[in-house]
C-alpha cells in the first residue's frame, strides 16, 4: 500500500494523470500549428493565464487549442465579434492578445 491506497489504485491514478498531461501538451501544440499569421506580419502575445483558441469567433464555439501566458503566435489583422483570427478556424479573444511592437496587426 502507498499512502494507504492499494497499489492498483495508485498505478491507475498515475496513468490517468500521465494521459492528462499528454493531452494538455498536445492541445497547446495543435493550437500553435498553423497559427503563423501567414504573410501579414502580425504577431501577438497572450496576456491571459490560459487562453482558449476557438473554431469560430464566438465564445460558444468549440475549443481547438490553448495558449499559456506570454506565448507568442502569428495572427491576422482580422478582428470579428471581439475575437482575433489566428489562422483558418482558429480564433482567440482579442482582450487577451497584445500585438507585438513593430508588427502589422491592423
Amino acid at each position: 500500500m502507498v499512502l494507504g491506497l492499494p497499489k492498483k489504485v495508485v498505478i491507475i491514478a498515475a496513468v490517468l494523470i500521465g494521459i492528462g498531461i499528454i493531452y494538455v501538451m498536445g492541445v497547446d501544440k495543435r493550437a500553435s500549428e498553423g497559427a503563423t499569421g501567414g504573410s501579414t506580419g502580425c504577431k501577438v502575445t497572450v496576456t491571459a493565464d490560459v487562453l482558449n483558441v476557438r473554431a469560430a469567433p464566438d465564445a460558444g464555439a468549440d475549443v481547438v487549442g490553448k495558449f499559456n501566458q506570454n506565448a507568442e503566435t502569428g495572427a491576422e489583422p482580422v478582428v470579428q465579434n471581439g475575437f482575433r483570427k489566428l489562422a483558418d478556424n482558429k480564433w482567440a479573444s482579442s482582450d487577451f492578445l497584445k500585438p507585438v511592437e513593430g508588427t502589422n496587426c491592423g
